[in-house]
C-alpha cells in the first residue's frame, strides 16, 4: 500500500505559534507577579491616612460632606480608631447635624471609654439638642477625664448661654457659663470654640457689640459653622441691625437648607421691621420643610393678620391653637393656652372680628380675660375684641365659623423657635 503525504496546514503553524508565544510571554511577564494567573488577584488596602488627610481637606474647604464620606473610609479603614469617629461627630456638629454628632461621638466612646474629647461632643450635641441634664453630665465627666481640654470648658459655655436664651436657665447657670467661657479662654485664647463660647456668653449679658467681636473671630477661623452665624445674627438683631442679622441667617440657611429654624429666623426678623409679604415667603419655606410644628403656623398666621390677609390668618392660626390636619394631609398638633404663645390666641381672635365672626372671637377673648390676668397686652386686645363685638350685635347675632373644618388650602412654595416679638395693640376709633 501506499501512504499519501499530508500537505502542511498553514493556519495550524500559524495558531501554534500564537499559543507558544502566550504561554512564553505567560511565563516571562506575567508568572513573577501573579503565581495564580488565573485566580483574581486581592485587592490593595489603603491606608487610613491616605483618607483622613483626604478629610482634612475637605474641612479646610467647608466641604462637610465630602469630608464626611472620607471619614467614613477611614473608618472602615481602621474600625478601631476612636479618633475618626470623634472627628466625624465634630464635623456633623459644624454643619448642625447634633443628632448624628452624638451618634459618632458615642461610637468613638465605645471603643475608648476614657475618651474626653468624646465625653466633650456628647455633652454639648445634648446641650443643642435640649438634653440639658445629659449635657452637663457628659461635659463633666470629659473635664474629669482631661482637666486641659478646653472644648468641654468652651461647650459647657455654649450651652448655658443657649438655656438661659430659651428661659430653661438654672440659678447660678450664668456665673458658671461666665467661668467656663474665661477657663477655655486660658487654655486656648485664639480657638474657635473659645470665641464662640465668649460670644454667647457676652451675647447673654447685653454685651452686643464686644459678642460680634468674638462671633466674627469665630467666623475667621471656620466661616462653615452654622450655629455661630445663627448668634451673630441674632447679636446683630439686639444691635437693630436687621439687614445684618438676616445676611447671617442667610449664611447659615445656605451651609444647612433642611434646617427649617433659619427660615423662620429670617422671616421674624422680617416681621419685625414690618415686611410681612417676606416674612410669610420665608415661614411658607419652613412649613414646607416642617408642616407638622404648630408654632411655624402660629408665625405665619401673624404675618397673615398684619399683612391684612385676615382669612389666611384665621386658618393658620387655628391649626397652630386647635390643631387638625393640613391641606396635605400632616397632622398638627394644636398648642394649649398659656403665656408663651397668648399672642397667637388674641390674633386670631382680632382676625375673627376683622371678619366678623364674633361668636368664635368673643370665647377666645373671655379665655384669655380668665386665665392671662398677667400679660397686660393680651388684656387689652382681649377687651378690644370684645368692645368691638358687641359694639355691633348682640349674643343672638353673633356670627360663627362654618362647623366645616377649616384647613389651609395653599400649598407652601420654596421661596429654632425665635422669640416672639411683641404685638402692636391696635389703635381703637376715639382715642
Amino acid at each position: 500500500m501506499r501512504r499519501k503525504n499530508r500537505r502542511s496546514n498553514p493556519f495550524r503553524i500559524l495558531v501554534l505559534l500564537v499559543v507558544i508565544g502566550l504561554l512564553i510571554y505567560i511565563d516571562r511577564k506575567v508568572e513573577p507577579f501573579s503565581p495564580y494567573t488565573f485566580l483574581p488577584s486581592p485587592t490593595p488596602t489603603l491606608s487610613p491616612d491616605i483618607f483622613i488627610n483626604e478629610a482634612q481637606g475637605y474641612v479646610v474647604e467647608g466641604k462637610y460632606t465630602q469630608a464626611l464620606l472620607a471619614y467614613g473610609q477611614a473608618i472602615k479603614a481602621d474600625p478601631q480608631n476612636p479618633s475618626n469617629y470623634t472627628s466625624s461627630a465634630m464635623i456633623n456638629l459644624f454643619r448642625g447635624d447634633y443628632e448624628a454628632a452624638l451618634e459618632d461621638a458615642s461610637n468613638g466612646l465605645l471603643l475608648n471609654p476614657e475618651n474626653s474629647q468624646a465625653y466633650a461632643l456628647i455633652g454639648i450635641a445634648h446641650g443643642l439638642l435640649g438634653d440639658y441634664l445629659d449635657s452637663e453630665t457628659n461635659l463633666e465627666k470629659a473635664t474629669e477625664y482631661d482637666p486641659s481640654n478646653y472644648f468641654a470648658y468652651a461647650y459647657d459655655a455654649i450651652v448655658k448661654a443657649q438655656k438661659i436664651l430659651l428661659g430653661q436657665d438654672a440659678q447660678g447657670d450664668l456665673d458658671a457659663a461666665i467661668e467656663s467661657s474665661r477657663k477655655a479662654e486660658a487654655i486656648a485664647p485664639t480657638a474657635l470654640e473659645t470665641h464662640w463660647a465668649r460670644g454667647a456668653v457676652l451675647e447673654i449679658t447685653a454685651n452686643y457689640e464686644d459678642a460680634v467681636t468674638e462671633y466674627e473671630a469665630a467666623i475667621g477661623v471656620n466661616a462653615n459653622v452654622a450655629e455661630i452665624h445663627i448668634s451673630l445674627g441674632r447679636t446683630y438683631a439686639g444691635l437693630l441691625e436687621y439687614n445684618k442679622a438676616v445676611e447671617e441667617y442667610t449664611k447659615a440657611n445656605a451651609l444647612n437648607p433642611s434646617d427649617p429654624n433659619h427660615d423662620i429666623l429670617i422671616g421674624r426678623t422680617y416681621y419685625r421691621i414690618g415686611e410681612f409679604s417676606k416674612s410669610i415667603q420665608f415661614f411658607q419655606q419652613a412649613i414646607s420643610d416642617d408642616p407638622s410644628n404648630p408654632y411655624y403656623w402660629g408665625y405665619i398666621g401673624q404675618a397673615y393678620y398684619k399683612n391684612f390677609e385676615f382669612s389666611d390668618a384665621i386658618l393658620s392660626l387655628q391649626l397652630a391653637i386647635r390643631g387638625g390636619m393640613t391641606s396635605n394631609n400632616v397632622l398638627v398638633e394644636g398648642i394649649p393656652l398659656s403665656y408663651d404663645v397668648v399672642d397667637f390666641y388674641y390674633v386670631y381672635g382680632l382676625s375673627l372680628m376683622e371678619l366678623g365672626y364674633c361668636g368664635d372671637a368673643v370665647p377666645v377673648a373671655q379665655s384669655i380675660i380668665n386665665s392671662m390676668q398677667d400679660d397686660e397686652t393680651a388684656i387689652y386686645n382681649a377687651n378690644y375684641i370684645l368692645d368691638r363685638c358687641y359694639e355691633k350685635m348682640n349674643d343672638l347675632q353673633l356670627l360663627k365659623l362654618p362647623t366645616a373644618t377649616m384647613i389651609p388650602t395653599w400649598t407652601p412654595q420654596p421661596t429654632a423657635t425665635p422669640t416672639l416679638l411683641p404685638y402692636q395693640v391696635p389703635t381703637v376709633a376715639g382715642e
